[in-house]
């Protein structure tokens, strides 16, 4: 390893993240435990990382108390039919959209019954793919509203939130937005790195303060 810095290492702005010696720098066992403590659940939608992201929370022991489970939505089938990603959506913008990322993760949580969910889809490599560069990750967010306001929660300022393939009835029910990750390496790299960036992604969001607490002396 380099000398750089985790955070240089793993870095999420406009510009994106950079893949190459990424480090497992968020650990899943906290993000379990403030789940669990805050009474929320998650589930997670899977393309690119092909239940890798699931796969990296079930390490931890007793995961079951906030991870309900997960979809591997590789197909765009997949992701319309058991995610209810907008038909129109997926046809106009392709799989690799961030519109498409918010659908699944609000999808992943409805199917599954959690309040929160977490997606990842892009382009991993070696070939681009519906126009998308190698390296193109857009990451899902999404949590019941009821569920966001309970918790104090609120989107991290990375996210934006969507602007197509909402519903108004959607609109109600969800808080929802995405990330994108500009990744560079190889298909394996770049796989990991998305974990990484959607494990991050997770624990920024519970990192959220409940209105009042603190504010005691």
């Amino acid at each position: 390893m380099s000398e750089a810095s985790s955070e240089d290492l793993l870095r999420s702005k406009d510009a994106g993240l950079l893949a190459r010696e990424v480090q497992r720098t968020t650990v899943p066992t906290a993000i379990i435990q403030t789940l669990g403590h805050r009474g929320a659940t998650l589930a997670t939608a899977e393309s690119l990382t092909a239940g890798g992201l699931s796969s990296r929370i079930a390490e931890v022991p007793g995961t079951s108390v906030a991870l309900l489970g997960g979809v591997v939505a590789y197909s765009s089938a997949v992701k319309r039919h058991v995610l209810g990603v907008d038909d129109e959506l997926l046809a106009q913008r392709g799989a690799v959209d961030p519109d498409v990322a918010a659908a699944m993760a609000r999808g992943a949580a409805s199917c599954i019954g959690a309040d929160i969910g977490i997606s990842t889809t892009g382009v991993a490599g070696p070939e681009p793919h519906e126009g998308k560069e190698v390296g193109t990750v857009y990451l899902g967010l999404a949590c019941r509203k009821t569920q966001a306001r309970r918790l104090g929660l609120s989107l991290p300022g990375v996210c934006e939130p969507p602007q197509a393939g909402l519903s108004a009835a959607e609109a109600e029910e969800w808080l929802s937005g995405s990330l994108l990750l500009d990744l560079e390496g190889d298909r394996e790299q770049i796989r990991d790195a998305a974990v990484e960036g959607a494990l991050k992604l997770v624990e920024d969001f519970l990192l959220t303060v409940p209105p009042g607490i603190g504010d005691r002396d």
